[in-house]
């Protein structure tokens, strides 16, 4: 008992676990907006296509806080900021189910983008301050605890999806637990400054300033592969409902399945982060989504095939995005500035692709959905060889200039 009081009271700890229920309210958030766009589209009288733009104005919104990230937590006391955000978020949460129009929810819906990107690169900024050289598994910790959100939030809104209006409810006890860990955020003492260099490889060489291709290369993989998952998981409900593969109830477990097996995926990925390194988690995963989404591509009205695709490509998903940042990190200085840039990869591969989805949904069907994000997924995989071979040419380079230093020293 004596051991657990006194980890409970490392600031480390408290700082983690912190910044574990941010995420945790993030994913929440991500995941109930899916099963409820048919009753959002009600609600403001718009028709179900034009509900992508959901997803185009918060991944919008989410781009801008991410940027404004960069500055704020290089100049600002973390804790007050990602409090400050997240109470914000939750308030305008409690908004989204009582929007009598769609303008007036896309407003909401684009500031509170603004709020989660602040919150999603302040989490990620100052967990890897907190941790530095050991920040990896902490870091599949806390994107287990966004997929264990996600995974919940579809459970919930199953529970009253035939019930009319009751989605709300759901909306305002999230709102309320976001507020309550925006609460805890900010009274919370001790945040963390800007972590020294991460060297997490033998051998690995740290470079004096940003290498850029690096930064660009680990932006693109983020942006096909959340735009991957958030359109799976945003659309995967109405694609079942308008092909009539399930009930509506069905659908909504079966969205609830594909972040069930996600966060499985991203505790199992926990351990597999001591054993092995980004390069080879990152290589089978994406292989393995790649394949799970084929077997949709080609047999797309199948419902046993989707339940299968839905829990293998979650599941291969999981370990994707925390594996990706850290081997996008090994090696850089990680500013917030560097970070900031890094995650606008996730904030416009939010926007982009599920809001894609919502317009090309009305005019070729549903299916479009399969291919759209199969087409994401194979980007990805080319993507992840650009960020591989850029690295590589960063250390050759580096490791250059300091042979060459070195000989200049000695003479």
């Amino acid at each position: 008992m004596n051991k657990i009081a006194q980890l409970f009271s490392e600031p480390g700890f408290r700082r983690t676990l912190g910044y574990y229920w941010l995420i945790f309210c993030i994913g929440l958030n991500v995941a109930v907006l899916g099963p409820t766009l048919p009753a959002l589209a009600t609600q403001t009288q718009a028709r179900l296509g034009d509900m992508g733009q959901l997803f185009l104005v918060g991944a919008i919104g989410g781009t801008l806080g991410t940027l404004l990230g960069g500055r704020l937590y290089d100049r600002l006391r973390g804790h007050v900021v990602l409090g400050t955000a997240q109470i914000v978020a939750g308030l305008l949460m409690l908004c989204i189910p009582f929007m009598p129009a769609l303008g007036w929810l896309l407003a909401v819906v684009a500031i509170k983008g603004v709020m989660d990107g602040l919150i999603n690169n302040g989490t990620n900024t100052l967990l890897v301050w907190t941790h530095r050289e050991k920040v990896s598994l902490y870091m599949n910790g806390l994107h287990f605890c966004f997929g264990l959100g996600a995974f919940l939030a579809p459970l919930l809104v199953a529970q009253v999806v035939d019930i009319p209006g009751a989605y709300r409810w759901v909306y305002v006890g999230l709102a309320a637990l976001a507020v309550l860990a925006g609460l805890r955020m900010v009274t919370m003492a001790g945040s963390p400054q800007a972590a020294h260099p991460v060297e997490s490889e033998p051998g690995a060489v740290q470079p004096r300033h940003i290498p850029y291709s690096v930064v660009l290369a680990a932006m693109l993989f983020l942006f096909f592969y959340v735009g991957a998952e958030i359109a799976f998981g945003g659309w995967v409900y109405t694609y079942v409902v308008e092909l009539k593969l399930a009930p509506t109830v069905q659908a909504a477990y079966l969205t609830s399945g594909f972040w069930l097996a996600f966060t499985v995926g991203r505790l199992v990925s926990v351990p597999l982060a001591t054993r092995f390194g980004p390069r080879q988690i990152i290589t089978v995963a994406l292989l393995g989504c790649v394949f799970f989404m084929g077997l949709v591509f080609v047999l797309a009205d199948s419902a046993a095939v989707l339940w299968a695709a839905a829990l293998g490509v979650g599941f291969c998903m999981a370990p994707v995005y925390p594996s990706g940042f850290t081997l996008a990190v090994q090696g850089l200085q990680l500013t917030a500035r560097a970070s900031s840039i890094i995650l606008l990869g996730d904030s416009c591969g939010g926007m982009i692709l599920p809001w894609l989805v919502g317009q090309v949904l009305e005019a070729a069907g549903p299916r479009a959905m399969v291919y759209l994000v199969f087409g994401s997924l194979i980007c990805d995989l080319l993507a992840f060889v650009g960020l591989l071979r850029a690295r590589s040419e960063v250390v050759v380079t580096y490791r250059t200039v300091k042979l060459i230093e070195t000989e200049l020293s000695e003479q």
